[in-house]
Order: structure tokens, then C-alpha cells, then sequence
């Protein structure tokens, strides 16, 4: 691994360790003003009026991955990088995608409200309808489902589970019902030729029914489900490179800096994660003309959202040399939303690592003391995989507008926004400014830090 210089860096910062005496006799820490006078360098160009404009332009309708709305936000991005100066990238990338199917539960001549898994099988069933529990196995035992509607309760078990087990025991058909208000909508995890037609019932209807049942009532219905389909798709990612300002006297190092620009559908996304991408750019317009001597890559991901794809597909185009020399890797993910909690970072296995004892010193200095926690759900994920030094910054508890409609540019703090953009943005150039040798800079570093750990991940 060739971290080395970066390691030195971060004994010198005392993030970590204490410097050597050797080094600590050579150059006295600076006082903190001269500490700060790095961080303002970023902070005071931060315009978030431009963050949240870019994030009222990207949230004006969902970004759902391959759809021609995801390309009309990869262009604006693009467009945005390439406008600071920046060797950009348009990276695609192919997927799988589930083209959701038409559904419909007739009971006695009425149809019930009813939505679709992903992956569930296309067909037309019409039979008796039985009560099976919550499907498990012991739930099954005993019971005649051949030929079968099996009427199933939300919990305990995946939908996939639900299902398969239903199907083993001769259900020619699934309807699993809500164990509490509202619709309900999921997926079966991956395609099954095991699987039969599944939908999916309000809690009151499954509760109606399985009173009926218990009652002795006989009961039939037609389950339908046509046109579901897996469909091949493409996404994209957007990569803006700033080069060191003196190759010559370059670290040989690479930062990352990224956000995904995908939505869920329905959602226009504006925190989830306009936020992100729209600080991302911020970023990159700051420190455009900054000096700087090592690469720094600002990367919005495609298709984050079902499944992290877009930063996997990134990561494996990068060879095992660009593996090493990234020291960093900065996700803001939902930092922008009034209704959230704090600002914490989060990595994959819940340990400090560079990413949080910079951005903690950071924090500190800019009034906003950081904690830290276990969580993936986001695109530091692969880059940890890759063993790379990684972290997520989001705001936890999250806001009850996350994946919802209501996702939108009036639930957005420009506070929120400011602080993320000033911690991430003064962490980076903490390891990218080239005021002194990469060993030296550490005499203008900050103090070292203590940061808490939170118990539980992201809520």
C-alpha cells in the first residue's frame, strides 16, 4: 500500500499518534489563528445560495436510475464541473432494472386495493383463499396450500421467504397484507423461477379477510399480475478531476469527493441526495483555482439506490496503483434536510480512520464537533471494499420525508448545507493545500481531537 506519505501526515497532525520528538523540535505548532486561516481560505468562498440553487434545479422531478430524467441531472452536473475548469468524465455503466407489473386482487366481483413486488412472477390465478400466518415453515405445517391463494401477514420473514415457502408447500399464488397502516410495496431481492404471482393489501383488507376466514366464511379471489419484466438499462457516472497545481511537486495522492445524483422514484430527491451532489459542486467551484498538491476527484454516482452500483461499477475501473493512492474518500449522502439530527460520519466497520480524524479536527475548528458510528448504505461502501479510507457524512436521526414525495426543496436547511460544506470542504484541503512539504504541512495542522462514538448507526 502506498500510503505513506499520507500516514506521515496524519502521525504529524496527531490525529492518531503524537509526532516524533525529532520532527516536534524542528517546527512549533502554529497558534490557531494560523490554523484557521487554511480553513477560512475554503469557507469564505462557500456560496449556499449556489448549493441550493443547484439543488432546486436537480429536485425539480425524481431521478429515478436510467431514466432520461437521471441523464437530464448527469448532463447538469457535467455541465457544472466542466464550467470551473475540470477534465470531466461521463462513465456509464449497464444494470439490470424491474419494469413493475399491473396488478389486481377481485374478491366477489370487487378489486382491492393492491401494489406488486419486484421480481414477482407475471400470471392470473383465481382460487380459494387461505389464512398462512406469517408462511414460515411452522406456519405452513399442516396446511392444504396446493392449488391455493395463500393470504399471508407482513413480518418476521423477507417477502422472498413469504413467498417461496408458500409456493413449496402448492400456493399457486401470494397476497402478503400489511402489518400496519398504509400501502405496502417491496421486492423479492433478485429474479426466482420458484416464485409465483404476489401483490400485496392494506392492513385493514388482510384483516378483514382473515376475520372472515376464522369465521368459516369461504372466500375466492383473482389474483393478476402482467407485464412485469427485468429490462436492461443504463446509468452513469460523473467524474471531475483537479490535477495537483505543480505536478512536479505533487504527493502522488488522490481525494475523493463524492454524492449520488439517483432518486427513488417518486421522490424528487432533494436531500436524498441533491443535497450531496449540489455541495459537491459547490466544492469543486472553491477550490477550482486553489492551490493544491495533490488530485482531488469530485464522483456523483448513478444508481445508488438500488444497490450502490454506480460506485461499485466506479471502483473497479480504478487499477490497483489509483487503489493505493487514494487516501480519502468523502460521501455526503442527505446533509441538508431542516427535519434530520446532526451531522455524524459513519464508516463500514465503526472504526476511526483518516476521513474522520481529519473531518473531526475540522469540525472542531469550524464550531460543529463531529461523532462517529457503523454504517454502509451508501457509496463509501465499495471504496472501504477496496481498502480505501472511507466515510459517509449524514445527518441521523434522518428527516421522515426520506424516500417520500414530500422530499423536496422547502424541507432544506442552507445551514445544514453551510456546515457540511465547510467541514468536508476544509478536511480535503487540509490534505490537498501544498503550503509546505507533505511532512511539514502538518506544523500549520489542527490540535489533536477527541470525537464520541454513537451507539446504534443511522436511524
Amino acid at each position: 500500500m502506498k500510503r505513506k506519505p499520507f500516514i506521515a501526515l496524519l502521525i504529524a497532525t496527531s490525529l492518531s499518534v503524537g509526532l516524533p520528538a525529532a520532527h516536534a523540535k524542528e517546527t512549533p505548532a502554529p497558534p490557531p489563528q494560523a490554523q484557521q486561516a487554511f480553513d477560512n481560505k475554503i469557507i469564505k468562498k462557500i456560496n449556499v445560495e449556489s448549493i441550493y440553487n443547484d439543488i432546486s434545479h436537480l429536485s425539480s422531478e425524481p431521478r429515478v436510475a436510467g431514466t432520461e430524467a437521471e441523464w437530464n441531472a448527469v448532463q447538469y452536473i457535467e455541465s457544472k464541473f466542466s464550467s470551473f475548469g475540470y477534465e470531466t468524465e461521463i462513465q456509464p455503466f449497464t444494470f439490470e432494472s424491474y419494469q413493475a407489473p399491473k396488478v389486481s386482487v377481485t374478491i366477489a366481483g370487487d378489486t382491492l386495493s393492491s401494489n406488486s413486488f419486484t421480481y414477482t412472477q407475471n400470471g392470473k390465478v383465481s382460487g380459494d383463499v387461505v389464512y398462512a400466518g406469517l408462511a414460515t415453515e411452522a406456519d405452513l405445517s399442516g396446511i392444504e396450500l396446493v392449488g391455493k391463494i395463500a393470504l399471508v401477514k407482513r413480518g418476521d420473514i423477507s417477502f422472498a421467504d413469504k413467498v417461496l415457502n408458500a409456493a413449496r408447500a402448492g400456493a399457486s399464488a401470494v397476497i402478503i397484507y400489511n402489518n400496519t397502516s398504509g400501502s405496502l410495496s417491496g421486492t423479492l431481492g433478485a429474479p426466482n423461477d420458484e416464485f409465483v404471482p404476489a401483490v400485496s393489501l392494506t392492513q385493514a383488507d388482510g384483516e378483514r379477510l382473515t376475520s372472515s376466514l376464522a369465521e368459516g366464511q369461504a372466500i375466492s379471489a383473482t389474483v393478476k399480475v402482467t407485464d412485469g419484466a427485468i429490462l436492461q438499462k443504463t446509468s452513469h457516472n460523473v467524474v471531475a478531476i483537479k490535477e495537483p497545481t505543480n505536478k512536479k511537486k505533487g504527493t502522488n495522492q488522490i481525494i475523493v469527493v463524492g454524492a449520488h445524483h439517483d432518486s427513488v422514484p417518486g421522490s424528487p430527491g432533494a436531500n436524498d441526495d441533491a443535497s450531496g451532489v449540489a455541495t459537491s459542486i459547490e466544492l469543486a467551484r472553491v477550490m477550482a483555482n486553489m492551490p493544491t498538491d495533490t488530485e482531488i476527484r469530485f464522483v456523483t454516482f448513478g444508481a445508488e439506490e438500488i444497490g450502490l452500483l454506480g460506485s461499485y461499477a466506479y471502483v473497479e475501473t480504478l487499477s490497483q496503483d489509483e487503489r493505493d493512492r487514494i487516501v480519502g474518500m468523502f460521501q455526503m449522502d442527505m446533509v441538508g434536510s431542516r427535519d434530520a439530527g446532526e451531522l455524524v460520519m459513519f464508516t463500514v466497520d465503526g472504526e476511526k480512520n483518516a476521513v474522520t480524524d481529519l473531518s473531526a479536527a475540522a469540525g472542531v475548528r469550524t464550531g460543529t464537533p463531529l461523532s462517529y458510528g457503523k454504517e454502509g448504505r451508501s457509496d463509501h461502501v465499495p471504496f472501504y471494499y477496496a481498502g480505501i479510507p472511507a466515510a459517509l457524512f449524514i445527518h441521523t436521526p434522518t428527516e421522515p420525508w426520506y424516500h417520500t414525495p414530500n422530499d423536496s426543496l422547502d424541507k432544506i436547511s442552507k445551514e445544514k448545507l453551510q456546515e457540511t460544506a465547510e467541514i468536508v470542504g476544509a478536511a480535503v484541503y487540509q490534505v490537498a493545500r501544498p503550503d509546505t512539504p507533505s511532512l511539514e504541512r502538518s506544523r500549520v495542522s489542527p490540535k489533536p481531537v477527541e470525537y464520541e462514538k454513537v451507539i446504534g448507526g443511522l436511524q
